[in-house]
């Protein structure tokens, strides 16, 4: 300090020269320190031009592969040379964006200057990127401005410049980089991003999708490093997406372990697997972080959450969004797709069903809420109702969700009979389905609680063998366990057993075992009238299956067997309209039988006269086509022109066929053996 000064009096300030020091009158001491800041001349203004070949760009591009629509569409997108143009590359996490934005960059070097990769995902991480520019622009500048200053000079320069490119990768919220984009026009900015939605009025968004499987595979093998067995199907397990593609293929390399290995530990223990990366890599860029980040800035919507368990138990495509509308009430269930949608975990359909990656599928199966989604998605599915049941969209979900289904995991029985019933309406192989269902009813017939839907599910597995299968054998089988199981639950003489029993017999003869079937429902209609008495309905269908034996043995020896059973039939059915009523479906059923014995007697008039008291006496339904009529009179036109009386034939072919028509409309296949039938009776030839 030069100079001297004395402070006197309370708390005067005494002060010499430039003041570093301060003494009050106290004897108090208070200390001022001050620096100087001197800019460079080049601060005061903003560089007119960039340096020459200014690039920074991530090592993204060794490892391309594919992708030339995409690229062509940015081309085009980028080809006006007025104003600024912006393109949003949008998709799921993993799925390539960087790469693409990376491999199309690196090819435009020539043509834009400067061409700048900024990581925006956070307003902090755009605002870090512009400063890093605007020092590449103007190097002296580093440790002269704060970074909110080099961030302003950053825009302030693109705002007064054209001919550049700016990448904006991973952004987050369309709204973080709105004033940026409102405030440069005169370049050019690729943006990838997550969010599907939110760019009207500031950016072209471009959808990308999966690789194709050929080009999975070449990622994955040039990755590898060598050709291997198992990597297309590892690649179909993966969903062909891309960074999993690469994080698999770098693993197994690695870890010198199979495609088929790595697809095995995939299915045990999805989260952990999708979780690892190869030694050196990035591990922020996994699949199972990737996504793991999205989902956090979902949590303020927690039905988004619970949506995604429980489709993750469901076939990945077509998924019928009404199916979603018991998670919630309806503003939630919107807005929660709608987010998830925007953020691309899932893709809303325009025919109103919904896809999610399979990978997203086994991440959200394996985390937090296992059981709870998984149950879940069975209820919906029990819940759903007959409209739904059957259906093609209810039998992949429920195919998909039984595929998932651990050993050690409980399949609930009524789940099982749905199953099975979804099946068989759609005519196709079931396997899985029933060899699941199987083990379900084994588990669950010690609960007094569970065997109803036990009973039901050993029903529908006799009928799954024989309709699906056409294996009535194995139908037998089963019908066989299902005696002895409800023996030993039920009790010998319960009507649960007297209704096993009369199944079995029924099928016996069926598949051929005349005497065996015959045999096992006499005892058995005999067993159920002591035990039950003659007017229970279990006693009726009991004895129905003895009708039943005596139809199928007149059909297969009419001269043999035709009398006696005629005779057998009648006694049966006289004992089910005494306890029924003529109308009665034992009745009815055994009058049915009767049709057919004399025929097969050759007493064609015998058997018209029961045809006709089955239509005057069936119920006929108030509402819809009388199918079981129709049959009938079916059955009537076609004895009588078997007995040649084709007049009559004809009269009563004519209404019929206009009603069958009506009934079963061109292409319903339960109608075009009936209207084949009355083709010839209709169509008069020289020999008629």
């Amino acid at each position: 300090m030069s100079g001297s000064a004395e402070a006197s009096g309370d708390r005067s300030i005494a002060a010499a020269g430039s003041i570093r020091q301060a003494l009050t009158g106290d004897g108090a001491v208070a200390y001022y320190t001050e620096k100087s800041l001197t800019l460079p001349p080049e601060a005061l203004e903003l560089p007119p031009q960039a340096p020459p070949n200014m690039v920074s760009l991530p090592e993204r591009t060794g490892l391309f592969i594919g992708r030339q629509p995409e690229l062509a569409r940015l081309d085009e997108a980028f080809e006006d040379a007025g104003g600024v143009v912006v393109q949003a590359v949008h998709g799921l996490g993993g799925i390539g964006k960087s790469t693409l934005a990376a491999k199309w960059a690196a090819g435009r070097t020539r043509s834009y200057n400067p061409v700048w990769w900024i990581t925006a995902e956070t307003p902090d991480d755009l605002e870090a990127g512009l400063a890093d520019l605007a020092v590449a622009l103007q190097p002296t500048l580093r440790d002269v401005l704060s970074r909110k200053a080099r961030s302003e000079r950053a825009v302030r320069w693109l705002a007064e410049h054209e001919g550049w490119l700016l990448v904006l990768d991973n952004v987050s919220d369309p709204a973080d980089v709105r004033p940026l984009l409102g405030r440069t026009t005169g370049g050019r900015f690729l943006i990838t991003t997550r969010r599907a939605s939110g760019w009207q009025g500031i950016a072209e968004p471009l959808s990308l999708d999966v690789l194709e499987l050929p080009q999975a595979v070449e990622l994955f093998e040039q990755i590898h490093g060598a050709p291997a067995e198992g990597i297309e199907e590892l690649c179909v397990e993966l969903g062909c997406l891309p960074l999993a593609v690469e994080q698999a293929a770098a693993y197994c390399a690695e870890a010198r372990i199979t495609p088929r290995a790595y697809q095995n530990l995939l299915g045990r223990y999805p989260e952990r697997v999708l979780a690892s990366t190869a030694e050196g890599g990035d591990g922020e860029q996994t699949i199972a972080r990737v996504w793991r980040v999205t989902m956090d800035r979902l949590a303020d919507t927690p039905a988004a959450a619970r949506i995604l368990r429980v489709i993750a138990w469901w076939a990945p495509d077509g998924i019928p969004r009404a199916y979603l509308e018991s998670l919630g009430d309806e503003p939630d269930i919107t807005e929660a797709l709608r987010r998830l949608a925007a953020h691309s975990m899932i893709s809303l359909r325009e025919d109103g069903t919904i896809s999610v990656h399979r990978l997203v599928q086994a991440v959200a199966r394996a985390g937090e809420g296992r059981a709870e989604g998984r149950e879940e998605a069975i209820r919906v599915l029990l819940d759903l109702g007959p409209q739904s049941l059957g259906s093609h969209a209810w039998a992949a979900q429920a195919e998909s969700l039984i595929e998932h289904h651990g050993e050690d995991e409980k399949l609930p029985p009524d789940f099982a009979i749905l199953v099975l019933s979804a099946a068989m309406t759609r005519g196709a192989p079931f396997d899985l389905a029933m060899s699941l269902s199987e083990a379900a009813a084994a588990r669950s017939e010690k609960s007094m609680r569970m065997r109803r839907a036990t009973d039901l599910v050993r029903g529908r597995l006799v009928a799954a063998y024989e309709w699906i299968h056409g294996d009535r054998q194995r139908a037998v089988a089963q019908l066989r366990m299902n005696v002895s199981t409800s023996r030993r639950v039920y009790g010998r003489n319960a009507p649960q057993t007297i209704d096993e029993r009369t199944e079995l017999a029924i099928k016996q003869a069926q598949i051929g075992l005349l005497h065996t079937g015959m045999s096992l429902a006499t005892k058995n209609a005999r067993r159920a009238e002591r035990a039950l008495g003659g007017d229970a309905a279990e006693t009726l269908r009991a004895k129905g299956a003895v009708g039943e034996a005596w139809r199928l043995k007149a059909q297969s020896d009419a001269q043999r067997y035709a009398g006696r059973a005629a005779g057998e039939i009648e006694r049966l059915l006289a004992d089910a309209v005494r306890s029924g009523g003529e109308s009665s479906g034992p009745a009815l059923q055994l009058l049915w039988a009767l049709v057919d014995v004399r025929e097969a007697a050759g007493d064609l008039a015998g058997a018209v006269r029961a045809a006709e008291e089955c239509v005057e006496k069936h119920p006929v339904p108030t509402d819809g086509f009388d199918v079981l009529g129709l049959q009938a009179r079916h059955r009537i036109v076609l004895l009588h022109w078997k007995a040649e009386e084709l007049q009559r034939a004809r009269e009563l072919a004519a209404p019929l066929l206009a009603e069958l028509e009506e009934a079963f409309p061109e292409g319903d296949k339960r109608g075009g053996p009936l209207r084949d039938a009355l083709t010839p009776i209709l169509t008069p030839t020289d020999d008629t």
